[in-house]
């Protein structure tokens, strides 16, 4: 098999790269394009650390193929900022509540609190627990992810009601 050409829609922007055969999103990010939020941490789907957003929807990146995803849009936490660089209140929730610590799962994590909250602006505790369900956390114990995402959705919810008054 010979390497191919995939086109993405990566952050936003159009990418193309040469893609070997079996080559996974995950490497395709890191090592062609030079995405590194996306982490290699366990390379069998079992970790979270590479969680991407592909057309809207939490994937594990690592296993992906990205010959699969030709034409897709591929959103990571490079991309997840707002277009002035100031984090966006999720963001700014996991600063504020502690919720980093070491930061290796924190751009998984982020992206499937990201793609829950897209789909549900008032989760429960429970939607939080369900949704962050495949990442794994060795440092913050859950409580303070939980949290943060609880309270991301919070200021949403207030930032969107102040706009529209």
């Amino acid at each position: 098999m010979r390497s191919r050409v995939v086109e993405l829609v990566v952050n936003g922007r159009n990418r193309e790269l040469l893609a070997r055969p079996g080559m996974s999103l995950l490497a395709a990010l890191r090592e062609r394009l030079g995405i590194t939020s996306p982490k290699r941490g366990c390379d069998v789907g079992s970790c979270g650390a590479c969680t991407v957003l592909l057309d809207g929807k939490p994937v594990l990146s690592c296993l992906v193929p990205v010959e699969t995803v030709d034409g897709s849009a591929v959103r990571t936490l490079e991309g997840a900022m707002r277009d002035d660089g100031t984090l966006t209140e999720l963001q700014q929730a996991f600063v504020e509540g502690f919720a980093t610590q070491c930061g290796f799962c924190t751009p998984g994590v982020i992206m499937a609190a990201e793609a829950l909250l897209a789909a549900d602006p008032d989760p429960t505790r429970e939607d939080v627990v369900r949704a962050i369900s495949g990442s794994t956390c060795r440092c913050t114990g859950y409580t303070a992810i939980i949290d943060a995402v609880l309270d991301a959705a919070a200021r949403r919810r207030e930032t969107k009601v102040e706009v529209a008054s």
